[in-house]
């Protein structure tokens, strides 16, 4: 069960239920891949609305790496989800808003 305190959130991801946190560890490593100079760029980019599937892929696999399921890129992006779309972004979404405090909403 995650741990809403500490940024936890659940999802059905790839036919299981699993827990996704973005750690310290895992927004450094969103901020180079999106080039982002700092948490408040991070932060801006991921207020603006406009996800492509590769940040959704980039968002999923780095809180589903911080919550310690060693996972690749390239694995999230073949993982289902029920909902199709939507769902993806509702975990993004859900993602960020327990990292940030529900600012992000």
């Amino acid at each position: 069960m995650p741990n809403i305190y500490r940024g936890e959130i659940a999802a059905d991801l790839g036919g299981r239920r699993r827990t996704l946190v973005l750690t310290l560890g895992a927004l450094a490593e969103l901020e180079a891949a999106f080039g982002a100079g700092d948490l408040m760029a991070l932060a801006e980019r991921f207020g603006s609305g406009r996800l492509s599937a590769r940040d959704l892929v980039r968002i999923i696999a780095a809180g589903l790496r911080g919550a310690g399921e060693a996972i690749t890129d390239d694995e999230v992006a073949a993982l289902t989800a029920d909902g199709g779309a939507t769902a993806y972004v509702r975990i993004a979404a859900d993602l960020i808003a327990a990292t940030f405090d529900g600012e992000m909403r």
